[in-house]
């Protein structure tokens, strides 16, 4: 993975023509833009980077609170409900994120919404937003993340053969 990437982040996607996409959203770009079967392509994009620019920095303070003692994990977890409430806000009116549908800033959004809501679990799912857990349960119920998030053995290399001496 570093020699394709030396950001050393995940995702990476190498292309056959050897180019390396290893932004997660440009992954997701890229391959809807071969293949958008459920329509999840939308114009706007800005909720995934307000996702990835603010409410990540205080989604890592929440979740690893004992690493960021400036705050207590409250104070942390206050400054990312700024960012579900404005989730909250935009379920009032739609089934989706970005469009009456989900779609590609649903499916970029809700990896991080559910790490919060798996903090404080109790906090989360008594807390003041009913349209983003009924969002969140109806994504993680779903037979499309059920299927990818199926556990999977972890890769080990093939055992080395015997050498055979000439």
């Amino acid at each position: 993975m570093l020699a394709a990437s030396p950001k050393g982040t995940v995702p990476v996607l190498v292309l056959p023509d050897g180019q390396v996409i290893d932004e997660s959203l440009d992954i997701m770009l890229w391959a809807l833009n071969l293949n958008d079967p459920e329509n999840w392509l939308t114009e706007d994009t800005g909720l995934i980077q307000q996702c990835d620019s603010e409410f990540k920095l205080w989604l890592d303070r929440y979740k690893y609170a004992d690493r960021h003692p400036d705050h207590s994990a409250e104070y942390y977890r206050q400054q990312g409900e700024r960012f579900l409430s404005l989730l909250e806000s935009q379920l009032l009116h739609t089934t989706g994120l970005s469009a009456n549908h989900l779609s590609i800033t649903d499916y970029g959004i809700a990896p991080f919404v559910r790490q919060f809501a798996h903090v404080d679990r109790d906090w989360f799912y008594n807390g003041p937003y009913p349209q983003l857990i009924r969002w969140l349960d109806n994504i993680l119920g779903s037979s499309l993340f059920q299927t990818i998030m199926n556990k999977r053995a972890v890769w080990q290399p093939p055992p080395k053969q015997p050498q055979v001496p000439d």
